[in-house]
């Protein structure tokens, strides 16, 4: 893994002077990456299409997201008060903002070849943050990762930034993966895929003779707690809208709704006639790659192998039922099943839906359909679902990310590795800095997010007191 080796000193030597760009500068290479990827929309998307089976559509908006999110944290960095500057002038004169941690490595993940892979948000945040990338790119869509690098790499070149801030290797991650996580040089990782790989790249983190921080994003079910006035009031909307948040993309989106939850009712049964019709006719198209198809059919078989469970439809997609009973029995049914497939659990009562919620492990999402009535009824559920996830949804689908300052793309262990962190929105920048405390420093030495006259006009906390004076 020599080339591994040399990848890793040029981003190590790069992040020396990266690191000194002011926001500015970095603002602008951000934004010249976004206005590089625009420009070869046609030929990224036509390569991506060529190598995901994804329509051209789900491309181009996906690759919308990836020029928008750089723009955010442009705009993010410009603005500049996400350094959250703190001077406190006492006995000691001591002064706090957030500083860039060093070269960071960004896994691209195989369901989105743009928006979470080679200029995606781990490597738009880190940039942003003033560290180097190297990114390991996807062997699913090698060509298109390549592609997306060529467009950094002019914008790199335009602006004349550091040689070797962005790097881009391929290799198969059981050795390439290692070699990159493990070397000296590295200080975080980026990492959005299966358990098995997240969980992996943890050990290899930890093993080191310096343990850094890896940000993996790597399973999560999705719960959709169904409660029983919006089930009688809003069937066949709720069908319509479960059923095609299920078989989204195949169901290849990490938010992807895998597990219901809802009491046991005709109504119930009504309703999962309507989404297994929905589930199992829904448009079918080609998985994103031979592993993933290979995946699903092997997790789906194993699913329905299990005792007690029942096929409600099967098609495009699979809705399958089991009782609350059976499922707490069997620690199978909470693993997810990456692909068009979600299994509802009915339940006798309210306290065994407690029991299904509390049995769960983290999630990126918790989802809620309920009343005004329902709510007030069932105020314990709901409490629940903020200590089981990231983000809580109330009447809306899971699938669809909003990229945004609110947005929280995270959740306890294994949804992510860090529940603290989210990999999407702007406080994504968050996971690539480190505080630093500069105490008795002259003005003239100080970073200038922290001098007294505030040159950059950022909000501080100035002896306790919020200001940008």
């Amino acid at each position: 893994m020599n080339h591994i080796d040399t990848v890793m000193r040029q981003s190590l030597a790069a992040f020396a002077a990266y690191r000194k760009t002011t926001p500015a500068q970095r603002a602008s290479f951000l934004e010249q990456i976004a206005t590089q990827l625009a420009s070869a929309r046609e030929q990224l998307t036509a390569k991506a299409q060529e190598e995901s089976h994804l329509p051209l559509p789900r491309l181009n908006g996906e690759l919308t997201r990836t020029i928008n999110q750089l723009k955010m944290f442009a705009r993010l960095i410009t603005e500049g008060s996400w350094v959250e500057a703190v001077i406190d002038k006492g006995d000691k004169d001591t002064r706090k903002m957030l500083l860039p941690v060093g070269p960071v490595v960004v896994f691209g993940a195989s369901n989105f070849p743009f928006a979470f892979s080679t200029a995606g948000g781990d490597t738009a945040s880190a940039l942003a943050a003033g560290a180097t990338v190297v990114v390991k790119g996807h062997s699913a869509h090698a060509g298109t990762s390549e592609a997306v690098f060529a467009a950094m790499q002019e914008a790199a070149r335009l602006y004349r930034m550091p040689e070797h801030t962005v790097q881009h290797v391929l290799g198969p991650g059981s050795t390439a993966g290692k070699a990159l996580v493990t070397h000296p040089a590295a200080a975080g990782v980026g990492f959005t895929g299966s358990f098995s790989g997240g969980t992996a790249l943890l050990r290899y983190a930890a093993e080191r003779e310096r343990p850094i921080p890896v940000f993996a994003e790597m399973s999560s079910i999705n719960p959709v707690v169904l409660l029983p006035d919006t089930l009688h009031k809003n069937t066949a909307a709720l069908a319509k809208m479960l059923g095609a948040s299920i078989t989204l993309g195949m169901g290849q989106f990490c938010t992807n709704p895998g597990l219901l939850v809802a009491l046991e009712s005709p109504v119930l049964e009504d309703f999962l006639q309507q989404l297994g019709e929905a589930v199992s006719e829904a448009a079918k198209h080609e998985m994103l790659h031979e592993g993933i198809a290979d995946n699903y059919s092997a997790g789906l078989a194993a699913m329905l192998e299990q005792k007690g469970i029942a096929v409600v439809r099967s098609g495009t997609g699979t809705l399958a039922k089991v009782s609350a009973g059976t499922f707490l029995q069997n620690p199978h049914f909470k693993d997810e099943v990456f692909g068009p497939f979600s299994l509802m659990v009915a339940c006798a009562d309210k306290t065994e839906m407690t029991a299904v919620l509390q049995s769960l492990q983290g999630q990126l999402t918790a989802t809620i359909m309920a009343t005004d009535s329902d709510l007030a009824a069932h105020a314990d559920i709901l409490e629940l679902q903020t200590s089981l996830a990231g983000r809580v949804i109330l009447n809306d689908a899971p699938t669809g990310v909003e990229v945004n300052s609110s947005m929280v793309h995270g959740g306890p262990f294994p949804a992510t590795s860090d529940a603290r962190f989210t990999s999407v929105g702007a406080s994504a920048i968050k996971r690539w800095v480190r505080p630093v405390c500069f105490q008795g420093f002259p003005d003239a030495w100080l970073p200038e997010e922290l001098k007294d006259a505030n040159p950059r006009g950022i909000w501080r906390s100035v002896n306790n007191e919020w200001s940008k004076q």
